[in-house]
């Protein structure tokens, strides 16, 4: 699968607001429960996730992942390190997410060693005074699940229930929030951004997936055919619902929401776009999520639309590694609308920058936080601000060349180190001010 940020980040647009200087804020605290984290993703960290449908997807031919995601951070053994890495930064909050092909690795086969593994991490966290906020599918699924036409498949929403159900049954007492899906409308931003060579070689890789799989059909939550979009936005609303309803019958009071990727898209000129754009990258999804506890926000660019396309990216504009513009305002922007069209408490899930100059990462924490501030001073009820992410890991297609993480982390002896930028978030979060 393209690695979204990098196929967001190639269609990014700006407006003319340049440089990341900080906006005035209404006051620089926090609320007093305010949550501060950092997030991973188990196949992004753990390594050798050798029952996902995205380890066939890198390692069949042909595949447009440039490397496989092989032993990833080793943080499947090295989970412990993580969580004292961010208890260490002063954070309150660890987003980590369950890997269901680990859990369920054949159709109705449900591991215990696996979900004590998962229990474990959870008792961690609240060992250390983290509290634990867990994405029940990180895009991932099992090989089985995907070879059957993953969420283009009319039983997927009821096999993602049972998933849900079994793994809240063996963990939900201790969680502390649970996010059912991770950016289930990704592939209605791809579809709308991926140039034809990408789409060629994404059917390429899903063909020989299929055949090796010895199925009719092979879909991924972030890499289908395009085809199947329409039907499969359908299937993972009815995922999200099934899966949250499971969730809330082991646990009532568990908060659950779902996390969406969001633009702060904006408007330029007289017939804009942009409420057309908002209507078909999210435009089910904030329906669908009013009355959920939270929704998660991720968001890492703008959009500014006219009324036939995107403005280029200014001149002088800070970048990251792909060339999109660094807007520190884009955090709040998304927040705002995200707020305004489903009328839900809003988490930031996800929130960063891919880039090999950590100065960029630590200039953009402060100003993205004070917009954020500045926004929650307005009205919008924000809960948490969670960075991703916690250590450079495997981006998707483009393997560990792209770094969005707070550590570095050494390819040999998975050595995580701190960089400057870590040292910026974890004083705003002890002090719980700018």
């Amino acid at each position: 699968m393209i690695d979204r940020r990098t196929m967001l980040a190639a269609i990014s647009a700006a407006g003319a607001t340049r440089g990341l200087a900080a906006p005035a804020t209404g006051g620089g605290a926090f609320p007093a429960n305010f949550l501060w984290g950092t997030a991973t993703a188990g196949h992004q960290v753990e390594g050798n996730n050798v029952n996902s449908d995205s380890w066939l997807m890198e390692n069949v031919k042909p595949t447009i992942y440039t490397e496989p995601s092989r032993d990833a951070c080793n943080s499947f053994a090295l989970w412990q390190t993580d969580l004292d890495l961010v208890r260490s930064m002063g954070l309150n909050t660890y987003r980590f997410s369950l890997e269901w092909a680990r859990i369920e690795p054949e159709p109705g086969l449900f591991s215990i060693a696996m979900l004590d593994h998962y229990k474990a991490i959870v008792a961690g966290c609240r060992a250390r005074g983290l509290h634990p906020m867990v994405t029940f599918n990180h895009f991932t699924a099992p090989r089985w699940f995907s070879a059957l036409g993953g969420w283009t498949n009319p039983e997927a929403p009821k096999l993602f229930g049972r998933f849900c159900d079994r793994a809240a049954r063996h963990l939900a007492q201790d969680i502390g929030h649970a996010t059912t899906l991770n950016e289930p409308n990704i592939m209605s931003i791809l579809s709308v951004v991926l140039p034809p060579p990408v789409i060629a070689g994404q059917n390429a890789m899903l063909t020989a997936a299929a055949r090796a799989c010895g199925s009719a059909k092979f879909a991924a939550a972030n890499a289908m055919m395009l085809e199947d979009v329409p039907q499969a936005t359908i299937n993972l609303i009815a995922g999200h619902k099934a899966g949250g309803a499971a969730i809330k019958a082991v646990r009532s009071d568990l908060p659950v929401g779902v996390s969406l990727s969001m633009f702060d898209d904006q408007a330029a000129g007289p017939g804009s776009m942009r409420d057309a754009m908002r209507a078909k990258l999210y435009g089910p999804w904030l329906e669908a999520v009013r009355g959920d506890d939270f929704l998660g926000v991720q968001n890492y660019e703008r959009q500014v639309w006219t009324a036939s396309g995107k403005l280029p990216v200014p001149k002088g504009a800070e970048v990251n590694y792909s060339g999109a513009e660094v807007y520190p305002l884009s955090l709040a922007g998304a927040v705002r609308y995200a707020h305004q069209a489903t009328g839900v408490p809003i988490i930031v899930t996800e929130h960063g920058v891919g880039t090999n100059d950590d100065t960029l990462r630590a200039r953009l924490i402060p100003a993205a936080l004070a917009g954020l501030r500045q926004a929650m001073a307005d009205g919008v009820p924000v809960q948490g601000y969670v960075h991703w992410s916690l250590v450079d890991n495997f981006e998707w297609v483009f393997g560990y060349r792209v770094h969005f993480g707070l550590c570095t982390l050494d390819p040999v002896t998975f050595r995580r180190t701190p960089k400057p930028s870590s040292a910026i978030l974890a004083a705003i979060a002890r002090r719980n001010s700018l």
